[in-house]
């Protein structure tokens, strides 16, 4: 710290702050000007800093990584962001483990740990109290009677125990998560009345028959825990959403990943690039709906305001009501969907005006056989041309794809036609090629 004793002023002078057009400055008593520079040391320094950092994620990206989200461990928003990134350069972030996971996000080979840090209702007693339980288990807990004998319930408390299992903490020992979330009431009682027995110096008759009379044992067994009751566990859409509801998001698995290959040459826009979009440009989203608030506008009509969400991120969206009778009944939460619509960039703000909502499942592509000698033909092409420009009509309803096979001796190679040769209706399309003598087919994306 530097204290200033004594102030004089040497004379007046114009300022300027570096990339500020007019003047920025700040008029002191006693005549002194101010101003918000950024002098040569700091440049220099961040300068160097920014370095580091660029040589540290080029080189160590793993490790870089699970640093940064261990710092972004309080915010939802930037883990998510930071998993896509991690995604987009091939390292997988795993779910939480409870014989893995640290307090931080952990570098394992080339992938990520989930830390401990960013699991909602896990206070740092109870990730210290799992950690040290841990360490004495001798590194792993063996099931999850073990884990419930061994750790203190009043620090790990029921919520906490509920996320850990919606979060798949559990599953490299006890992989179906409704039986333990059925029977955690019975094992808390059974762990609790145990720990009361330990202090009191009581042992349970079927301990002693074992010989599980020292905690110390490497092998001790819990045949005398409650049995778990014998249902299925949770469906992969049951278990996303859980996780989604108790984390804040998806740890596991996104419900849009399956997607994500199988839709690319739909060419789908990322809501994270959607400021990027020149307004009114025709573009697609591989996107849940995570609200809904339908309005009515003031001509008394039916229309609603959406909130999308991606892998990369969350967006807006509007359907007004031109289009909102055509889209209401895919107007569903938590549902894959395919989005088409048009980018709307004003100012700092950016959403998509829909046109059309149609659920991943119920996508189809129409598929063209042709051979190279066909392919090649200029009366062929002008032949499917017309076909398919008369199926198209309305090119803001066209969003069905067409894609070319062309077989040869040696290869298979696949032609996605431009948007502007796609339809509106699949089952008419095939007809009408059919009628012309083309093999054409429908196929739905599977995820």
């Amino acid at each position: 710290m530097v204290k200033i004793l004594k102030r004089r002023s040497i004379s007046s002078q114009q300022v300027y702050d570096i990339g500020v057009e007019k003047d920025h400055n700040f008029l002191l008593a006693n005549g002194l000007v101010a101003s918000n520079c950024f002098n040569k040391s700091h440049s220099t320094a961040y300068a160097y800093v920014t370095y580091q950092t660029a040589y540290l994620k080029a080189n160590y990206p793993v490790e870089y990584m699970s640093a940064l989200l261990t710092a972004s461990s309080d915010s939802q928003e930037k883990i998510e962001k930071y998993r896509e990134n991690c995604l987009k350069i091939g390292i997988d972030v795993k779910p939480p483990n409870i014989n893995y996971s640290q307090k931080e996000f952990t570098p394992q080979d080339k992938d990520i740990i989930f830390g401990f840090s960013a699991v909602k209702n896990l206070g740092e007693g109870a990730i210290d109290n799992i950690l040290e339980a841990r360490e004495k288990a001798g590194g792993k807990f063996t099931d999850f009677a073990d884990f419930m004998s061994k750790i203190n319930l009043k620090t790990v408390n029921r919520r906490a125990l509920e996320t850990l299992i919606y979060a798949g903490a559990f599953d490299s020992i006890h992989a179906n998560r409704r039986q333990l979330i059925e029977g955690l009431d019975l094992l808390i009682n059974w762990a609790q009345k145990r720990l009361k027995e330990k202090e009191t110096g009581q042992l349970n008759v079927f301990d002693l028959m074992l010989g599980n009379t020292s905690e110390s044992s490497s092998e001790i067994k819990y045949e005398n825990a409650p049995q778990l009751p014998k249902i299925e566990d949770f469906t992969p859409q049951e278990k996303l959403k859980s996780e989604k509801e108790h984390l804040g998001f998806y740890v596991s698995e996104h419900p849009l990943k399956p997607f994500k290959e199988s839709a690319k040459f739909l060419n789908p826009v990322n809501l994270s690039d959607l400021s990027e979009q020149k307004s009114r440009t025709k573009i697609c989203v591989v996107a849940m709906l995570t609200t809904i608030k339908k309005h009515i506008d003031k001509n008394n009509n039916n229309m609603a305001f959406l909130t999308l969400e991606d892998i990369s991120g969350q967006a807006d969206g509007v359907v007004f009501a031109s289009n909102y009778e055509q889209v209401k009944d895919n107007l569903i939460e938590d549902t894959p969907l395919l989005i088409w619509g048009k980018a709307d960039n004003k100012g700092d703000k950016s959403q998509i005006i829909i046109n059309q909502i149609n659920k991943m499942e119920n996508i189809q592509t129409v598929y063209i056989k042709l051979s190279p000698e066909q392919a090649i033909n200029p009366q062929i092409q002008g032949k499917l041309k017309s076909i398919l420009q008369e199926q198209s009509g309305d090119k803001n309803e066209a969003v069905i794809p067409i894609m070319a096979i062309i077989d040869s001796l040696n290869e298979r190679i696949f032609v996605r036609f431009g948007d502007n040769y796609w339809v509106q209706n699949a089952d008419n399309t095939v007809e009408s090629l059919e009628n012309a003598g083309f093999l054409a087919y429908l196929e739905r994306v599977k995820n």
